[in-house]
């Protein structure tokens, strides 16, 4: 009952925020604070999380096809694949889930119990066109765009590994990314990091937004929307790629 009852106020979150997505006057100024916080602040942890990524999928891949029969630029469309297709959404939005996930809901949640949320509806705001809005259309938005920073610097470090461990010379490895290029795998990368910015945002709202109990309840709220986006990020990674593929 209670998972039902959680899911109906959830519901109700979203039904809330998408009758108020119109009060754009409301909500404005905060939609581009969002923007930097999520977007802007996000991108050095993203490139180096992608960078990394790649170069140890360059030199897993390369340890793994150590015979003759295959052609070594192999590795690069491996790489570059795995990057645009999997990697750079689902590891990104993991990584995202921690750090934008567990600030909104602190945020939010810290906002609750100190009654802020109640002052502001007292005074006539409308807290969810407010507070909520704003921080999910700039997930919508923000991680597309981070999913590209993401790419590219994963591609980007899987080419300087192999360069410079003597594994796979840049030329090679551009040569078999270009090779098995499909602009089906951009796109299905877009869609799921979209996908992703709402799970991690919208989650890490409702459990801010409802937040109780004081400071244990606000680090209960962060804990929850930390565990439970990264879980449904990896729900929707599946049924994405059983839908899309």
């Amino acid at each position: 009952m209670d998972a039902i009852r959680q899911f109906g106020q959830y519901a109700l979150l979203l039904y809330q925020a998408i009758r108020s997505v119109t009060e754009f006057s409301t909500y404005r100024k905060n939609l581009f604070h969002e923007f930097v916080k999520i977007g802007y602040e996000s991108i050095p942890i993203i490139m180096l999380t992608g960078s990394f990524t790649g170069a140890v999928l360059t030199l897993q891949t390369s340890y793994q096809l150590e015979t003759g029969f295959i052609p070594r630029y192999t590795i690069g469309a491996i790489v570059s694949q795995s990057m645009l297709i999997e990697l750079a959404a689902v590891i990104g939005a993991l990584v995202l889930a921690g750090k934008v996930g567990a600030r909104i809901a602190t945020e939010l949640g810290t906002m609750r119990v100190s009654e802020q949320i109640d002052a502001l509806e007292s005074m006539g705001f409308n807290s969810v066109s407010f507070l909520v809005v704003p921080r999910v259309m700039a997930g919508l938005l923000m991680f597309p765009i981070l999913y590209v920073v993401a790419s590219v610097f994963g591609v980007l470090g899987g080419l300087a590994a192999g360069e410079l461990n003597g594994v796979l010379p840049a030329a090679e490895f551009m040569q078999g990314a270009r090779r098995y290029f499909f602009e089906w795998d951009v796109l299905f990368g877009f869609v799921k990091s979209f996908v992703f910015g709402f799970v991690i945002t919208s989650i890490a709202c409702f459990k801010g937004y409802y937040a109780s109990g004081g400071a244990e309840g606000v680090g209960k709220a962060t804990t929850n929307a930390t565990v439970l986006s990264c879980i449904y990020v990896l729900l929707a990674d599946f049924i994405l790629a059983a839908i899309l593929l």
